[in-house]
């Protein structure tokens, strides 16, 4: 049988706001990355969050990104190797303070944003940040765009790796997503969300946005919890999985 990881970015809000649809989206997803305080969330959000995902049984992962709120961590920061390994380091302790005190265990690492895809390409900076998942807990699952020097880096340190791919964003001839900046960078259809997911699930590829096919991994598939309609597309793309024979379960070493 086919088996999948199906995860979903939490907690990205402040007080109450958005908790409502997270709570629903929990109900189709098996892993959940949440915010650290940096380019969204606070503590009494990643708190109800934590709480929210252990009751539904879900993977929890700690969703570090740049210190920028009014950038939501999509803008490029120039820091150092060290400047990124600490404020990773900071954002997974942050995150799994909660997490020990709701009596869960932290389970995976995923970067947020521009943090995350400019770690996708730079071997510094995916150096730095599989370092310090592994400083923190060598046990801990880092998650990375899937053939990325995130996974590469991940690899090479001794962590269990989950290479991700996107149900929502379109695809370059090289593996990369298309930068959220042109016009067809997003997928907003839900049947061709779930096509796109079944494809690279099943087949091990995906369309890219120049109509060739790219060969990739898929041991996590990401759905973003912000856009208009996003429980309904959780719920759809958790069916089409599931009427396809694709089993929904959190990654486990």
């Amino acid at each position: 049988m086919f088996k999948v990881d199906l995860n979903c970015d939490m907690g990205e809000s402040f007080g109450t706001y958005r908790m409502g649809r997270d709570e629903e989206i929990l109900n189709y997803v098996s892993s959940v990355n949440i915010a650290c305080g940096f380019h969204a969330g606070d503590p009494s959000t990643m708190r109800k969050t934590v709480k929210l995902a252990l009751e539904k049984n879900v993977g929890i992962g700690a969703h570090p990104g740049f210190q920028d709120l009014v950038g939501f961590g999509r803008r490029e920061m120039s820091l150092t190797p060290k400047e990124i390994s600490d404020l990773v380091l900071y954002q997974i302790g942050a995150l799994s303070a909660f997490v020990k005190a709701e009596g869960g265990k932290l389970a995976h690492v995923k970067p947020h944003g521009a943090l995350y895809n400019m770690a996708a390409k730079n071997a510094a900076l995916s150096d730095a940040i599989a370092e310090a998942v592994y400083q923190v807990d060598p046990e801990l699952i880092l998650f990375g765009l899937a053939g990325s020097e995130l996974i590469n880096s991940g690899e090479k340190i001794g962590l269990h790796t989950a290479s991700e791919v996107f149900s929502d964003r379109t695809y370059q001839q090289d593996g990369s997503l298309t930068p959220r900046k042109d016009a067809d960078a997003l997928i907003t259809d839900p049947k061709l969300a779930v096509g796109q997911v079944l494809k690279m699930v099943l087949e091990n590829k995906v369309k890219t946005a120049q109509g060739t096919d790219f060969i990739i991994q898929a041991d996590t598939v990401c759905i973003h919890g912000d856009g208009e309609h996003a429980v309904e597309v959780a719920q759809f793309i958790s069916a089409g999985l599931e009427q396809s024979g694709v089993k929904v379960s959190k990654i486990s070493r």
